[in-house]
């Protein structure tokens, strides 16, 4: 969907597509029919935005080959959809059940993330609506936390270094710009805005700039206007915003039993306590623990504590927990809800089929297809709160 700032600015706003399982083009394709055609439905619009997920080896496929990309491109016009964000983040067997740290690989000391992101800038730039002027590609904040050293924090640098050069290439023969986002998550190298800052110091920001995932921002218990205006003060654009909400336990002792109900094989749920806002190091032990059952299992004391665990934006999680829509609803007004856009790529990011925990999930497509439609309604809606205004298409 599209809508229009009082700047004059497009905001497109989409829907992640790394919630399906496909993992082969015809896979994309089809998940076109079987989710976003219904979720577009559902919401009544002419046209609906997609965050498309690509796994490597279909990236790879699809810049070796034009016209594949100009058959995925009509796919997509055929059915009112656009593109002009991919989530470059998972590699790929995003939805197998493999070791939970195996999505931060490849990193970026290594040749095969920087391909596969190169690979997904010439792709968007052939996906993209013809009045688009520049694209967005969301990635993971350089690595895992540990092991990481100055020889590897030298080794990222060159490869956003050849990151640069790549995309100023493409913009060159093109006409048309992608940037790169640096999205920070609890555990990684960069979990926190001042993080980011210090990380991204040296780099191309008419490149490269940061990807704001709204749960991943409080789960470092960062204030959003703070936050906000600290990158703002550096020179880091805002490429790229993930709207989505974490889980939120006001008393955890006395929410442990509903919790243990959140624990599941496949993805790490980083659990942050209140004291996080007051630590130096957002991962410091005191505060943090790197997956939901460890938290459970030990005393992680300091009050309050907030999950990475993407919940519905538009349900209450199972009491006695709560969500933190409230930092989605106050960052969003930082980012769009002043004189000008600071962000015009808005991507509601969901992984849940409605407000239970795994194992309370109902089942179906048509129930998932739904879900996302009210999530991308509230995030709609949110927006015309904070005076945008709704259009099929506009100057962008």
């Amino acid at each position: 969907m599209r809508l229009r700032h009082r700047d004059g600015q497009t905001v497109h706003l989409s829907y992640c597509t790394n919630v399906h399982p496909a993992e082969d083009f015809a896979g994309i394709v089809a998940q076109l029919d079987t989710y976003a055609v219904r979720v577009r439905e559902k919401l009544g619009a002419d046209l609906l935005g997609l965050g498309l997920w690509l796994p490597a080896p279909v990236a790879a496929e699809l810049a070796d080959q034009g016209r594949l990309r100009r058959q995925l491109r009509s796919e997509l016009d055929a059915r009112g959809l656009e593109v002009v964000t991919l989530n470059g983040f998972p590699y790929q067997s995003f939805h197998a059940p493999v070791v939970k740290q195996a999505v931060y690989h490849p990193d970026w000391t290594s040749p095969e993330r920087l391909d596969y992101t190169l690979d997904l800038a010439r792709v968007l730039l052939d996906l993209m609506p013809d009045d688009a002027l520049r694209g967005s590609i969301s990635t993971l904040p350089f690595a895992w936390r540990a092991p990481w050293d100055a020889a590897q924090s030298g080794a990222a640098q060159r490869m956003l270094e050849r990151l640069s050069s790549g995309l100023a290439r493409m913009a060159w023969e093109t006409g048309r710009a992608v940037r790169v986002a640096f999205e920070p998550e609890p555990g990684c190298v960069v979990e926190s805005t001042a993080q980011a800052v210090r990380h991204l110091a040296a780099v191309d920001t008419d490149r490269i700039g940061v990807c704001l995932d709204l749960a991943h921002l409080a789960c470092a218990w960062e204030d959003p206007a703070a936050a906000i205006g600290r990158l703002r003060a550096a020179g880091i654009p805002v490429v790229k915003t993930q709207v989505s909400a974490a889980l939120e336990a006001a008393d955890p002792v006395a929410a442990a039993e509903t919790l243990r109900e959140y624990v599941e094989p496949r993805f790490l749920h980083q659990t942050r306590s209140a004291a996080t806002a007051r630590a130096a190091d957002p991962a410091d032990p005191d505060s943090a623990a790197d997956d939901l059952d460890e938290a459970l299992d030990r005393d992680l004391s300091g009050g309050a504590w907030r999950v990475h665990y993407h919940v519905p934006l538009h349900a209450d999680p199972m009491p006695p927990l709560t969500s933190t829509v409230p930092v989605l609803t106050a960052a969003l007004g930082e980012l769009v809800g002043g004189p000008t856009a600071l962000c015009d790529h808005l991507d509601v990011e969901t992984y849940t089929w409605g407000v239970l925990p795994p194992a309370r999930r109902p089942a179906g497509d048509a129930a998932l297809a739904d879900g996302i439609a009210a999530e991308l309604a509230f995030a709609r809606d949110t927006l015309v709160d904070l005076g945008l205004s709704q259009t099929a298409g506009a100057r962008t």
